[in-house]
């Protein structure tokens, strides 16, 4: 990281004398100066998204927190002009650093990251400080998308069949297809005509330009070893694919990017707030109305109304944190925190999360043709920065492939993937231990055993993530005490059933098994073979070694969902209805990825848009 910084701050060195008078009116010079925010960019910055709350304000809809869905509900309600909208955030605002794709493990170690740790888990992220797995969740104006690794996946169609199958009319596939084409503007070679794709939506969906030999080669080599070449979303998810990302040209491209900064300076009817924490929702305890939301801004407590609707938004974590904080939530919690209860309701009592393996790892015969901090030189930075969507800068955290397969065991429908092998150009070692390590909450001995030696070799090398979508494990969350500023305690309870350990295993025989077609043979594709701290016992890339080395270098890609469960009101283990209203409360929705029943098919990125433009339809219905 510390390069990194190096080049971009000489970087604003070249900057200046393109903003110099003989070049200052040029469109290079202009990109710079938005692209850095420098000079008056940081004070226009600092007031435009500082709303300061007022006591006893009021508007027609209040949004607590802007993610994905939240930027989406912002956006699409301020296009009332009779409708006053706040849009309320606990972090900042994005700056550089966040725009560029492949710093997405290092941003999990900033303010923008709430830094949130599991429970100390007992039967896996036993590679992890305290066998915590770090819990990324994005705390800035366009919430997980301005810190994830801008991977665009929807889903199956089977997901939202199944949605609408438990009860919930509306969320059929047929249904939902109409609100992920709405958002989406893609830019995807080959599929330019395709009915399974938008061209003229807000957030960008594009191929990344920047590629490596080894992805080419892993692509071709999935083929030979079976798997079709799909899009991914589209018509069947089963095969291999590169990855589809919310980038613009080579720029992350957020829920703020996408659809707030465009409105900022022309809805007047819009107000946002950053910095500022809700630390719970006004409900009359009698009419079982949500009336507004108490919020701390810099260090003193407001009240705001809601005419309309309060809106949750705030994510899995922080919706149903703030659901227990208002008096909604299972009884026996909120007795035990001194909680008043307004409705008992099984808020934070399902949590399904993705669990990954970190690897296998392989290396390959190229020669610096990998994303790495020590590629990274003045040409590359000023090429990015200058508009150029090639440069390994626009590499999104090094994921560059994503194959759909089932395994032998999987129970599931034939076009059901059950697992996902995601391919990632380089490792831990790619940032000499400063990001991903980091961010991941991985032990220093677990890296210098395994990752120090790639690192020391300089030899290129690439990864493979191991992805299972249907756990049979199943977590909770809960809150400790009363206090808003404190975390939740979460405990996804990873791997407690031993079925989720065996999907993982059969994917990574599948990975390896790419390996060894003629596509990767031509790179001398070889398994780094270093065994993972705590494994030794085990004879290297067997089963019990690989069962072992699950449970050790566990890695989840913050795809948590059902905390807030969706579901009819005889549905005992739901919290919102099909319409997101919480059951028995009136005026307050939640409109996140904790609302989604069970875990889907996919990362949960685009299915935050997703809800969030629906969610935006129901609501225009009902108000106007």
């Amino acid at each position: 990281m510390n390069e990194l910084l190096y080049w971009l701050f000489r970087f604003v060195i070249l900057v200046n004398a393109l903003v110099a008078p003989s070049a200052a009116q040029s469109s290079e010079a202009l990109y710079v100066r938005q692209t850095l925010g420098i000079g008056l960019d940081n004070i226009l910055l600092n007031t435009l998204y500082n709303d300061a709350p007022r006591r006893n304000a009021s508007y027609d809809f209040i949004i607590v927190g802007a993610g994905p869905a939240g930027c989406v509900l912002a956006n699409r309600l301020s296009k009332n002009p009779k409708w006053s909208v706040y849009l309320i955030e606990a972090g900042g605002v994005e700056g550089i650093v966040h725009q560029v794709p492949v710093l997405a493990a290092f941003l999990q170690g900033t303010h923008s990251n709430w830094g949130y740790k599991s429970t100390p888990q007992k039967r896996a992220c036993f590679g992890m400080n305290n066998n915590e797995c770090a819990l990324p969740r994005g705390k800035v104006l366009g919430g997980t998308s301005s810190i994830n690794y801008m991977i665009y996946n929807r889903g199956n169609k089977r997901d939202f069949d199944r949605w609408a199958a438990a009860g919930n009319k509306g969320w059929s596939y047929a249904e939902l297809l109409p609100y992920f084409l709405k958002s989406e503007s893609a830019n995807l070679e080959g599929l330019e005509h395709s009915p399974y794709h938008n061209h003229t939506g807000p957030l960008s969906v594009e191929d990344v330009q920047f590629r490596t030999p080894a992805a080419h080669a892993y692509v071709q080599g999935a083929q030979q070893a079976g798997h079709t070449l799909t899009d991914y979303n589209g018509e069947s998810q089963m095969g291999v694919s590169y990855v589809q990302a919310n980038t613009l040209r080579g720029r992350r491209h957020s829920a703020y990017r996408a659809y707030i900064e465009p409105i900022r300076y022309r809805r007047k009817n819009l107000h946002i707030v950053t910095l500022t924490r809700v630390t719970r929702i006004l409900i009359d305890p009698i009419t079982k109305r949500a009336t507004g939301v108490e919020l701390s801004y810099r260090n003193k407590f407001y009240k705001v109304h809601a005419r309309k609707e309060v809106i949750l938004s705030a994510g899995a974590f922080n919706s149903p944190q703030l659901l227990m904080l208002s008096g909604i939530g299972p009884a026996d919690n909120l007795k035990a925190i001194n909680v008043p209860l307004v409705k008992e309701l099984p808020v934070g009592k399902l949590l399904y999360d993705h669990m990954c393996h970190f690897g296998p790892v392989f290396t390959v015969n190229t020669t610096r043709a990998m994303p790495s901090v020590s590629g990274i030189n003045a040409a590359v930075v000023k090429s990015f920065l200058l508009g150029s969507p090639r440069t390994m800068l626009s590499s999104i955290g090094g994921v560059e492939a994503l194959t759909f397969l089932k395994v032998p065991s999987s129970k599931e429908p034939a076009d059901t993937p059950d697992v996902e092998i995601i391919t990632v150009a380089g490792s831990l070692a790619s940032d000499k231990s400063t990001g991903l390590k980091q961010g991941a909450n991985f032990k220093d001995e677990l890296y210098e055993q395994v990752y120090r030696p790639l690192e020391i070799s300089k030899q290129d090398h690439f990864s493979f993530l191991i992805m299972q979508f249907h756990p049979k494990s199943v977590g909770r969350l809960w809150l400790h005490n009363r206090d808003p500023f404190e975390w939740p305690r979460i405990n996804p309870k990873y791997f407690y059933n031993e079925e989720d350990v065996q999907f993982l295993l059969e994917g990574i025989k599948e990975a390896i098994r790419i390996t060894e077609t003629p596509a990767m043979h031509k790179l001398d594709t070889l398994m780094h073979s270093i065994p993972v701290p705590g494994c030794e016992q085990h004879q290297f890339s067997s089963d019990d070694y690989w069962r072992c080395s699950i449970r050790t270098l566990s890695y989840t890609l913050h795809h948590q969902v059902a905390t807030c469960r969706m579901g009819p009101e005889n549905d005992t283990t739901s919290v919102v209805n099909n319409e997101l209203k919480v059951h028995g409360i009136q005026g307050l929705r939640v409109a996140d990825t904790s609302i989604i029943p069970f875990p889907p098919t996919a990362h949960t990125n685009a299915a935050s848009f997703m809800i969030g433009e629906k969610a935006a339809d129901m609501i225009r219905a009902e108000w106007q």
